[in-house]
This record gives C-alpha cells, structure tokens and sequence, in this order.
C-alpha cells in the first residue's frame, strides 16, 4: 500500500473507532477527565476536530473566555480556542460534527495525486511531505483515541494500521530517550518487551555505543528489560503518566538494572 494510501486508511480507522467507542456516551461520561490535563473526552474530540478545520483552511474561532492553567504556550493556546468554544455543546452534537469533519477529511486525502503526497511543507516534525505530516496525524489521532478509551475503561483499537504506526514513531523516539535524556552509559543495552494484540506485541533493545544509542538486533542478556503493554508505553512517550505512576500502579517490571531501567522510565516523554 503507498504512504499516503496508508495514512488515510489509518485515520478512517482510528477515527472510526474513536466515534464508535463515544457513541451514545451518557451526559456525564463526555465530561470524563483524560490524562491530558485539563481535556474531558468531549475536549478530546473537539481538539481533533480544531486540527482537521485548520487544515482544511479554517481560521481558528475567536475566544475571549480563560483557557486555564494547562495552557502554557501560544501554540496551545491556538489549540485550545477550537475546545474552548465546543464546551458548552452537547457532547452527542459534537460527535456528530466530528464525524463530518473527518469524513470531508478522508474525502480530501482520497482525491491526493502522488506529487501532493510528496509535496514538503509544515509540520509539528519540520518541513517534510505531506504524507510524512498525515502519517504524524495517524499518531496524534491513535494516542487520542486511547486517552479517551482509558478515561471510559473501553480498551481496544490495537492491532491495526493506526497503532502499528503510532508505536513506531514511539518506538523510534526511544534512541533519543536512551541515549540522550536517560544518559544510559556505553556499552549498555535496554530491552522493551511490549505486550499488546497481535503485532502490537513488540520486543526491542537500544544500544549505546561510543556515546550513541540505536537499535541494536537482539543479542544476549541485556543490561534491563521494561515490560509493559504497548498502551503503557504510548502512555510513558506521550507523558500521559510518569514512570513512577505506571511502576506502582503494576504496568511496568523491571529485570536486570532497575536503577537504569527508572532512570529510562523517567525520561521517556518525548513530546513537546
């Protein structure tokens, strides 16, 4: 399947699946809070709906009310003028205008020629072609579903083209988080062993070697092993909760050198 073919595949997925798992929510259940502060699952759609406006070509909506504390950027602040002004809509209302909004999405993306798939322009990740930016969509709109999946205690949307890519763009944060933010030392090997549905089940190890971490092919015992599902460790690289949290909540174990293996949990939010 090419890129972008993919990509827009992977969003009707997840799309699809988040609309699912909040249709007919009761009152209260739209107002759940997520572990991204200061969004209920409500918020959640809304900030899906506000990215695909703006790609569309839409102006943000004018906001004149607070945007509270969790707002600490003007770039967030673009954001959260899109929430901000559907809080006060019924949740079922705004279900319904994000499934319009993806839909004339999809539509758009289907009628793509190849030159504007590759075509380089913005994106959060810098300038690169626009099938690179949607594929950073899929990862953005995937790792929403499971904060509004885990707020409702309705697992699922694993195992499919929207979490196999979400997890490699997690996964291949993990050099950085190694090698750089954790300081793991030469020589060492950090194994993550994810468990999950079908190919969401994922084993890796991350090596340093003369002062640079990658991945390495599995060789050996490694210096620590982190096991957790592969929701915790979108959860740990999204910094949805510190490692400290997933640890003593039972998500995660460690074998070999714990004290690295914190130290690696620790910095595993890669996100800006």
């Amino acid at each position: 399947m090419k890129r972008g073919a993919a990509a827009t595949a992977a969003l009707a997925e997840t799309w699809g699946s988040l609309a699912e798992v909040c249709h007919d929510l009761a009152s209260a259940e739209w107002l759940l809070p997520t572990e991204c502060p200061g969004w209920s699952v409500q918020d959640q759609l809304s900030h899906l709906i506000g990215i695909e406006r703006a790609l569309m070509g839409e102006p943000p909506p004018e906001w004149d009310g607070p945007l509270g504390d969790h707002v600490k950027n003007d770039f967030a602040a673009m954001n959260e003028t899109w929430v901000a002004v559907r809080r006060a809509v019924p949740g079922n209302d705004v279900l319904a205008e994000f499934r319009k909004v993806t839909s004339q999405r999809l539509a758009a993306l289907a009628g793509l020629s190849a030159d504007e798939w590759a075509e380089v322009g913005f994106s959060p990740i810098g300038q690169v072609p626009y099938a690179d930016f949607m594929d950073v969509r899929v990862f953005d709109s995937w790792v929403h579903e499971q904060d509004v999946r885990l707020a409702l205690d309705r697992p699922g949307g694993g195992d499919g083209l929207a979490s196999h890519i979400a997890l490699d763009r997690v996964r291949g944060a993990m050099p950085f988080v190694v090698g750089k933010k954790a300081g793991t030392p030469d020589g060492a090997v950090v194994r993550f062993d994810l468990t999950g549905p079908g190919d969401d089940a994922l084993r890796f190890d991350i090596g340093v070697e003369g002062g640079r971490a990658r991945l390495v092919p599995a060789a050996g015992t490694p210096t620590v092993t982190l096991s957790m599902s592969s929701v915790n460790f979108t959860r740990l690289g999204c910094g949805r909760a510190t490692g400290d949290a997933v640890e003593a909540a039972g998500g995660v174990a460690l074998a070999g050198n714990a004290g690295l293996g914190r130290t690696v949990l620790g910095a595993m939010n890669f996100m800006f």
